[in-house]
């Protein structure tokens, strides 16, 4: 096992008071080696703790594996466990940043009802920016989090798992009772819905040695927790970009497409551990699951070229964000009508409109033998007209008119 970079460090200090203060002619891998030996000689001892009600979360990352799509993927799950009432919350997110980090404590402390006076958590870089332990110094943006939600940040001593035991423990029991068997999703949003309600179920679960469930004991620690602010914090990564020619915002080496109409402008990124926003003036404009990876990928959405295409027809079979979107054999189909480019834009656009599986049953439904047109899918799609004439009991009732009086004042000759 690697050991810690703390552990390095410590033992490196060591080295280096060694040969400053005592003229230590040895090598630096004796002193390590030494350390080592000491430490296996003393016996290890816990003391067990006590919380009280309100007084201090555990969170803690761990991975696991799911299907998304059909692909198999690695995922960080974020941990988080009360420590008075056992009570968790587990969610999944594609790789351990500053985001994601901080997202997972703000929906743990939505999900709690309220915030704890504690958050015990490791000596990772998102949380600390050098030193361990009681001599950690905070980020700074973890250092404005913990305040905007007033509560404070206790970090474990190095390899000390039992500082905090019950997350620790947490992440195992996620795997093995919450994703097993490997779940098949097809986004990650889906997966994260049934973390939460398997964290709700465990509300009715009784822990051995407890009178009271997880859940009665959540009720009875929420009066002690901080209230939940006004205004929520802003976990993003923000920044801003121009739309290019293109149609795209680039972010982290990566485009998304924003509507053609924004070429040019100045937009705002915000960007959250799972998902991207972009918007427009403070108004949003598009959300896309957050692209990780080396980099030059570029997600589009159709509709954001469709007042191109209508104006450069002639590209709509060579565009990517046509390819990208559109299944091959209904752009085949589109070969086949009477105006090829206009059309299959047209055809496009009914997809946006409808649904491309409806326009997808529709080509299924014309037989081959007929030459495929616009106005024959727009047919299919209108359907007949049901119940076109008005029932009986909603006729008009005209009344008689007694017209006597008129003839006789023009001297009408009224038959007999």
């Amino acid at each position: 096992m690697r050991k810690p970079k703390q552990t390095k460090t410590y033992c490196r200090r060591i080295y280096q008071r060694l040969v400053d203060e005592k003229q230590f002619a040895g090598g630096e891998s004796t002193i390590r080696l030494a350390v080592s030996q000491i430490k296996e000689r003393i016996p290890k001892s816990f003391i067990p703790l006590e919380f009280d009600p309100g007084e201090a979360l555990q969170i803690d990352w761990g991975e696991a594996t799911t299907y998304i799509d059909g692909v198999k993927t690695k995922l960080n799950l974020f941990c988080a466990r009360l420590c008075y009432s056992c009570a968790i919350f587990v969610m999944a997110f594609k790789h351990q940043n500053e985001e994601s980090f901080l997202e997972g404590q703000q929906k743990a402390f939505e999900f709690f009802g309220g915030i704890p006076h504690k958050v015990i958590f490791d000596n990772a870089k998102v949380a600390v920016k050098e030193g361990f332990g009681q001599y950690a110094k905070v980020q700074n943006r973890y250092k404005v989090f913990s305040a905007h939600y007033a509560f404070q940040p206790i970090f474990c001593n190095v390899a000390s798992g039992n500082e905090k035991g019950l997350v620790e423990n947490l992440v195992g029991f996620s795997r093995r009772n919450f994703l097993v068997p490997v779940p098949r999703v097809n986004e990650l949003s889906e997966l994260n819905k049934l973390l939460y309600s398997k964290c709700l179920k465990y509300q009715q679960h009784l822990i051995q040695g407890r009178e009271e469930n997880v859940g009665l004991r959540l009720r009875q620690e929420a009066s002690y927790f901080y209230s939940l602010p006004k205004y929520k914090f802003d976990t993003s990564k923000t920044s801003t970009a121009k739309a290019s020619e293109f149609s795209t915002v680039r972010f982290d080496k990566n485009n998304y497409s924003v509507p053609a109409s924004l070429i040019g402008r100045e937009l705002t990124i915000k960007a959250y551990g799972n998902n991207i926003d972009i918007l427009n003036k403070a108004e949003l404009v598009v959300s896309y699951d957050r692209i990780y990876g080396r980099g030059g990928e570029t997600k589009y959405m159709l509709e954001h070229y469709m007042p191109l295409l209508e104006r450069k027809p002639r590209s709509v079979f060579n565009a990517k964000p046509v390819r990208q979107s559109i299944q091959k054999d209904l752009l085949k189909w589109g070969m086949t009508f009477p105006n090829a480019n206009r059309d299959t834009v047209k055809l496009l656009r009914l997809c946006l409109d409808y649904g491309t599986d409806r326009i997808i049953s529709i080509k299924n439904q014309i037989p081959h033998t007929v030459n495929p047109t616009i106005d024959l899918v727009r047919s299919y799609l209108d359907g007949p007209v049901e119940n076109s004439t008005l029932p009986r009991d909603m006729d008009i009732q005209v009344d008689a008119v007694d017209l006597s009086s008129y003839d006789e004042k023009f001297g009408m000759v009224v038959s007999s």
